[in-house]
């Protein structure tokens, strides 16, 4: 056919050349020009393969049958390479290439970045070096430079009592199986301090079931070293005024629904309010939610968070304002001033003032990364801005029990905040795995109805938001939590994207 053939040309000549192997450390960054758009998609679809990794990682076995099984399934409905070192996939390589350099960009800007992008590039790579084959592992050993010795049978036949003490978990049949690496010091550190390789005159003897801790390892040096290098080439970045809000937005990102158009909008009473706080309020709402009734106030960062994420579970403007008013003349703020001042953002933020900009509820991202709540705040994420020990403290009154505190808590350590909130919503709905990754405070409180009332009429309304219409304003519409869509640049092109990952 005739696009059997176009894909044939593709990998005649140099093209093929390019791509050799579908494993790669990503030393050469790209040098075609390539389309805003598709720069866009390809950046949105690596990105959602990392979150996936990332959740996988935090709820499974990194190697276990559950974990490949979810993650090659992700690699092959996002198109990327997952069969090993395949003849017939130029286009997987392609946007596994192009994609992890978009990525490198957005994520080499703060040290936070670096370090979530890092890891997730580092459990990628693992996963797809260890579905190779004996024979093919070498092969992209050789292809990185690090085409270590295999030792003769006889050096192993001479060590083999030495390799089966100290490499933990081999008998003598399996040190004779196994073929066993002769590597220099320097690489196999990790191993060596773990106590998991003989060593002898400089050199650690590696089986080849270890040899992908040496690949991660020397991949991490050399990715960490590149996003350091990266770094330093923001200002002409930043200069692009193509490049940077895209670039921004992608390190702030949620792929989701954005919960802006509601067809169950008015079946929330705001007498149900304080009941549904307590079952299916994410955490960060629920903080909102306490503070506002206990002080009748909140500063203008917890009212645009909270009033954003009512607006997304259904209250209309009216109950909106009924909602705030209410409460807020409960405290300092007599009705007139309410009227005059508080009642004009509440109806902006509906779209019915000003640039009449229908406002979304705020992604878990934009929660996380921007405006951080200072004394006397109560907006933010508590998993990522609260104390540690004053997190504990709130779970511990919310009856979580001992055990999910330990674990929450680990996550919070660990910088996996929405997974923190994840294992929250499993603790207070008794269930074991939830079944998607949580990015969105209106996402927690629509699955935690479906869950609780078999609402699955308010789940499919709900699920219809992501379809929304265009905003009215395209700059306001880049400071809502959808990735902006980049349609009237088609045709625009972006040449010598290599420019950007090396130093002046």
């Amino acid at each position: 056919s005739g696009r059997a053939r176009l894909k044939q040309a593709r990998l005649a000549g140099d093209r093929r050349e390019l791509y050799p192997h579908s494993l790669q450390f990503y030393l050469e960054p790209p040098t075609e020009s390539i389309s805003l758009v598709e720069f866009e998609n390809l950046a949105i679809d690596r990105l959602r393969l990392l979150k996936v990794v990332e959740s996988l990682g935090v709820s499974y076995t990194r190697g276990s049958e559950p974990y490949k099984t979810k993650l090659e399934k992700e690699l092959r409905k996002l198109k990327f390479p997952y069969k090993a070192l395949a003849e017939d996939d130029y286009e997987a390589r392609r946007k596994d290439h192009i994609s992890h350099f978009i990525l490198r960009l957005a994520y080499c800007q703060s040290e936070d970045l670096r370090r979530w992008f890092l890891q997730q590039e580092m459990d990628l790579l693992r996963y797809r070096f260890n579905q190779l084959n004996e024979a093919l592992r070498q092969k992209f050993l050789e292809y990185v430079n690090l085409s270590f010795e295999v030792i003769s049978e006889d050096v192993k036949n001479e060590l083999a009592n030495e390799l089966c003490a100290s490499t933990p978990g081999f008998s003598m049949i399996k040190v004779k199986e196994q073929q066993f690496y002769k590597v220099g010091l320097a690489d196999a550190v990790d191993l060596f301090r773990a106590r998991r390789v003989f060593i002898k005159d400089g050199f650690a003897y590696v089986p080849l079931k270890e040899i992908d801790a040496i690949v991660l390892n020397n991949y991490r040096t050399k990715l960490s070293k590149a996003l350091a290098l990266t770094a330093r080439s923001l200002p002409s970045i930043q200069s692009d005024e193509r490049l940077q809000p895209l670039l921004n937005h992608l390190s702030h990102s949620y792929v989701g629904p954005d919960y802006s158009v509601q067809k169950n909008t008015g079946k929330i009473s705001l007498e149900q309010i304080d009941s549904l706080s307590v079952k299916s309020f994410p955490l960060c709402m629920r903080q909102l939610h306490r503070a506002l009734r206990d002080n009748h106030h909140l500063r203008h960062g917890g009212r645009m968070q909270y009033g954003l994420f009512l607006k997304g579970i259904g209250l209309t403007l009216e109950q909106a304002l009924e909602f705030w008013k209410k409460e807020f003349i409960r405290g300092k703020v007599d009705p007139d001033k309410f009227d005059k001042g508080y009642a004009y953002s509440i109806r902006h933020s509906y779209g019915k003032e000003g640039k009449r900009t229908d406002y979304t509820p705020y992604s878990c991202m934009k929660i996380i990364m921007s405006n951080p709540p200072s004394q006397g705040d109560y907006h933010g994420c508590p998993f990522r801005h609260s104390d540690p020990e004053l997190l504990k403290q709130k779970l511990q009154l919310y009856k979580i029990p001992p055990s999910g505190i330990t674990q929450i808590l680990e996550l919070v350590k660990g910088m996996h905040y929405q997974l923190a909130c994840q294992k929250y919503f499993e603790l207070t709905h008794d269930v074991e795995d939830i079944g998607f990754s949580l990015n969105h405070p209106n996402q927690y409180f629509t699955e935690s109805q479906k869950l609780l009332s078999g609402g699955k009429e308010l789940k499919k309304e709900l699920s219809n938001s992501g379809n929304s219409h265009q905003k009215s304003n395209s700059q306001e519409s880049m400071n809502s939590n959808c990735i902006p869509t980049s349609s009237n640049t088609t045709d625009a092109e972006l040449e010598g994207l290599e420019a950007y990952f090396t130093e002046d």
